[in-house]
This record gives C-alpha cells, sequence and structure tokens, in this order.
C-alpha cells in the first residue's frame, strides 16, 4: 500500500515537473538561445576548418536578433532567401546605406537597402550567398553565433571579423 501511494506521489511529481520543463525548455530554444551543428565549406577557415568530415557546433544567440542589431563582421545565421525551410550560416559584410563591392553579383557595386544587409561566406567562390541572391532583408535572420561548442579543440567566442578588403565601399554608418 505504501509502495503504491509513493509510485503514485513518484509519477505525479514527474508529469507535473515534465509539463513545466517542457514549455520552458521549448520557450529557451525558440527567444534565448540554441545550438546548431554547422554543415558545409562556405564560412572556411572561421568554421568547419576541417573540410566536409569534421563539422564545428556553434552557439547561436536568439536573444540579440529581437532588434535586428547587427554589425559588420558578425557570424548570423538566417532563413536562405532561396529556401525558407533552410538555415544558413554567413558573414554579416555590410549593413543598410552601404555600399558594397560585390563578387560575382550582376551588379559590381550594390547599395544595402533599408531594412537589408549584405553576407557572405569566408570561402570566396564556395558559397551562396548575397553575390548569388542580392542583399537579405534583416526579417530573415534567426541568430548570431556567438562561439564555437564543439569539438573541444575549438572552443572559443566568435567575435566580429571584416576582411579588409570585404570593407564597404561607401557607409553611412562610420
Amino acid at each position: 500500500m505504501m509502495a503504491q501511494i509513493f509510485g503514485r506521489k513518484y509519477i505525479r511529481a514527474f508529469v507535473s515537473g515534465f509539463f513545466v520543463a517542457v514549455p520552458v525548455t521549448v520557450t529557451f530554444l525558440d527567444r534565448v538561445a540554441c545550438v546548431a551543428k554547422v554543415e558545409g565549406i562556405s564560412m572556411q577557415p572561421s568554421l568547419n576548418p576541417g573540410g566536409r568530415y569534421e563539422s564545428d557546433v556553434v552557439l547561436l544567440n536568439r536573444w540579440s536578433m529581437r532588434s535586428y542589431e547587427v554589425q559588420r563582421g558578425d557570424i548570423v545565421s538566417l532563413a536562405s532567401p532561396k529556401n525558407p525551410e533552410q538555415k544558413i550560416i554567413k558573414r554579416v559584410i555590410g549593413l543598410e546605406g552601404d555600399i558594397v563591392k560585390t563578387i560575382g553579383h550582376k551588379n559590381q557595386y550594390v547599395r544595402i537597402p533599408k531594412g537589408h544587409i549584405w553576407i557572405e561566406g569566408d570561402h570566396r567562390g564556395h558559397s551562396f550567398d548575397s553575390n548569388a541572391f542580392g542583399p537579405v532583408s534583416l526579417g530573415l535572420l534567426h541568430a548570431h553565433a556567438t562561439h564555437i561548442l564543439w569539438p573541444p579543440s575549438r572552443w572559443q567566442k566568435l567575435n566580429p571579423l571584416l576582411p579588409q578588403e570585404r570593407k564597404p565601399v561607401l557607409s553611412d554608418k562610420d
């Protein structure tokens, strides 16, 4: 009899804890942060320097995207403009108002319109990015990649980095 009462209390506590923990976890992952495995070579050497056989796992800060505040050099996750079901990860090269020199885009120079950014992969020529589809709406942003979590040998904070040759030709924000 005592075991039955203890068993029911245990099950009731587990079920009530489960129904609290799941919504809290889902809300956290939806609003605050999540982790993602980076696949492909488009962000080499910053991410996946080992090539196709080794994938970095990054921490994605979703909270910082609430106000769409990004800066040049940030690595961001976003919905692909060509396939909204797919998430891509790229570096922010230009902000609204900037004029950027493109690499293989139909126009050699592009002014980034209001509410848009210019993104590129670090591995030029091996990245499907703004050079293929143009400026990207800020509304497609998902998260800001802040740290490499895996493999342990690559644990590090991802600081904004913009190569000198990719700086905007003209910027309204400087």
